[in-house]
């Protein structure tokens, strides 16, 4: 194994939360386009894996699984290390994972502050940190997964709302001070999987009424979406991407 920046070889990626739902889609995606790629996981292990192995049925050593928490600080340096020397290099870093859950004013405890923003844009800061020297070697690419409403504040979620918009904030800043060397951008997802905590058809109605092309999304939206920052916007860098149908125009 190699473990110096700037190997030759194929294309590497690390998701992080890829182990379901819209990482694994973007981790499949990428995989479909010559990838390599490293599922990232906490909890949900045997989705990493069982996603591994049904990338590497398809072309053999090109997916792996790294397990870590990403809101202990101490596991993120072991992580892009374990991630980006596994194939002895890293080519782009996707910030996908994230905490989501409402917070209504008046009830927000400091551990759910500290989870929502640890997860949504402590992690993403310092993972990009650790990566800089992988990503600069391969003149790599930072793509972080935010929220529309990092613009338009979602009511009883404001600790999501402000993680989100940092994130957004991150992405700006460091596409300035990682210039010219790594591009960092941002794709804002709108509707495209309902929370697994459940959303009732009422709501999903009334959302899906303020969106102009009158549909949800799906992952691959995303994905596609994610590729085509790493890929085919080499002069697109501190630039955030709403993909919701235009629900961010709609009011």
């Amino acid at each position: 194994m190699n473990t110096q920046p700037g190997s030759t070889g194929k294309k590497v990626a690390l998701i992080t939360g890829a182990a379901r739902r819209v990482g694994a889609a973007i981790a499949a995606h990428l995989h479909e386009r010559g990838y390599r790629v490293i599922v990232h996981y906490h909890r949900s292990e045997t989705d990493a894996l069982m996603l591994c192995e049904s990338l590497n049925r398809r072309r053999n050593d090109s997916a792996t699984a790294v397990g870590a928490d990403l809101l202990d600080l101490e596991a993120l340096a072991p992580l892009v290390e374990t991630a980006a020397g596994h194939w002895g290099r890293l080519d782009a870093l996707v910030n996908n994972a994230s905490t989501f859950y409402p917070t209504p004013m008046g009830s927000v405890t400091h551990q759910q502050w500290d989870e929502l923003l640890g997860s949504n844009l402590r992690a993403p800061f310092f993972l990009v940190q650790h990566a800089m020297p992988w990503l600069s070697a391969n003149c790599g690419c930072v793509v972080n997964l935010v929220d529309i409403h990092a613009d338009r504040p979602l009511k009883n979620h404001p600790a999501y709302t402000i993680a989100k918009a940092g994130l957004v904030a991150l992405t700006k800043s460091l596409a300035r001070e990682l210039a010219p060397a790594i591009r960092v951008n941002a794709v804002a997802p709108g509707a495209i999987l309902w929370p697994e905590r459940g959303t009732d058809a009422a709501m999903q109605a009334e959302i899906l009424r303020r969106i102009p092309l009158g549909r949800p999304g799906t992952p691959l939206d995303i994905a596609k979406t994610v590729a085509w920052f790493l890929d085919q916007a080499p002069y697109v860098t501190g630039q955030v991407l709403a993909v919701d149908g235009g629900r961010s125009l709609a009011g």
